[in-house]
């Protein structure tokens, strides 16, 4: 049998060695990313084809990158299924902080809200990095409709519910068209179109009432009388069209409706290192040439970091779930 004092020996031992281990913990380093990181070739896949509003704040933030860091950061377009194999390419590759999905509200809130079984989780499966920019929507209309503001509009179409229409060329601006009925308690019906050219050309030409569209579609016709737009769906009006009234100016307020770009790694990605792209994409946004760059396009810069892109893009997925579900819109 042991005695006493060995007891107090293995007692004395053992509490010396549990000591020395929470010494050890405190002074341990905190995770860092590597101090080379980013030390060869990073990839912002996007998942639609040049040219697109994603595609060009790909392109301006890959040069800032690349003129912040000294590596070479490529764009890669990765269009169709609805986004599923640019968001494939990005979660199947190694999770390192070196390939960057450049996503939507198409692809990270307004699928999330239209399909019955979406083959990724746009929240569970990516970390945000910052929401690189939003646009908010314009309202346009045929040059013939015999209204002539957004009042006009809505008194019409409470008087013949089911007969004024709308194009859109996406699921994204269908949905806005369906949060226009729900805000302004109309019944305006869906017509679908292949993207915003084709939905432009049927408003100007008639062929539809009015539709939503970013600001760079709507300008260049607004401009030479092919439509007429009634609002801007945002909290102020854009630099570049400073006679377009917000919503609320024109008699709907609360109804707001953008378009946005943000950055987003595997959520299986080293926190350091995700940490450090979230950085840079932030210092980025908040550079006074970043402004100057979206003004021109009439969007604006978010600067908020990963947070804001989280709680906006949560946000974004519950608005488009409420309206899919009142609208009775067919999950796809």
């Amino acid at each position: 049998m042991p005695q006493p004092h060995t007891n107090r020996r293995f007692a004395l031992r053992a509490m010396a060695s549990a000591s020395l281990l929470a010494l050890a913990a405190l002074n341990a380093p905190v995770a860092q990313a590597d101090s080379s990181f980013p030390s060869k070739t990073i990839k912002l896949v996007v998942p639609f084809g040049p040219g697109s509003g994603t595609d060009t704040s790909a392109r301006y933030f890959a040069k800032k990158m690349q003129d912040l860091t000294g590596q070479a950061v490529v764009v890669e377009n990765k269009p169709g299924a609805n986004g599923f194999l640019a968001v494939k390419q990005v979660l199947s590759a190694p999770a390192d902080g070196y390939t960057i999905f450049i996503g939507s509200n198409s692809t990270l809130a307004v699928n999330a809200a239209l399909f019955k079984q979406l083959p990724y989780d746009p929240v569970a499966d990516f970390s945000p990095l910052t929401m690189m920019m939003r646009s908010p929507a314009m309202l346009a209309v045929a040059p013939s409709v015999p209204y002539q503001d957004l009042k006009g509009l809505i008194a019409n179409a409470k008087a013949h519910p089911g007969k004024v229409n709308f194009g859109a060329g996406s699921a994204g601006y269908q949905l806005m068209g369906e949060l226009l009925n729900d805000t302004a308690k109309i019944d305006t019906v869906h017509v679908p179109f292949k993207g915003a050219g084709e939905t432009m050309t049927a408003v100007a030409s008639g062929t539809v009432d009015f539709t939503f569209a970013e600001v760079t579609a709507v300008q260049e016709l607004a401009k030479g009388g092919r439509v007429k737009v009634f609002g801007v769906a945002s909290d102020k009006r854009v630099s570049t069209s400073p006679d377009v009234p917000t919503f609320a100016e024109a008699g709907l307020p609360g109804f707001e409706a953008y378009t946005w770009v943000g950055a987003m790694v595997s959520h299986k990605t080293p926190a350091a290192e995700t940490a450090k792209l979230a950085d840079l994409f932030t210092q980025i946004s908040k550079l006074d040439e970043t402004r100057a760059f979206y003004e021109k396009l009439g969007a604006t810069p978010m600067t908020g970091g990963p947070q804001q892109m989280r709680d906006f893009q949560k946000n974004e997925i519950a608005l488009w779930k409420r309206i899919v579900i009142q609208a009775k819109v067919p999950l796809q």
